[in-house]
């Protein structure tokens, strides 16, 4: 893809974000079936970075001793990137 249909796709599918950029998510570039690497190496170029997710609460309750990481893993790959105030311009 070039430089100027990833713009425009980003642009597209980008909504604002609280910290004036703009935000993607991660399902949104997967669906709209476009080059996901390249996407992902110019929002990168671009400053992009992996929205961080708060740590999830401590598991409680009668099994909560058991160790599994079910909900670790999948926490691991970020859902949401955020571009700086400016990136799409």
């Amino acid at each position: 893809m070039e430089d100027d249909e990833i713009r425009a796709l980003v642009t597209r599918l980008a909504r604002p974000d609280r910290s004036g950029g703009k935000v993607i998510e991660r399902a949104a570039i997967l669906a709209e079936g476009a080059d996901f690497d390249a996407v992902m190496t110019w929002i990168t170029a671009h400053d992009g970075k992996p929205e961080t997710a708060p740590p999830a609460p401590p598991k409680r309750g009668l099994h909560a001793s058991r160790g599994g990481d079910d909900g670790d893993a999948q926490s691991r790959t970020p859902l949401r990137f955020v571009l700086p105030p400016g990136a799409l311009i």
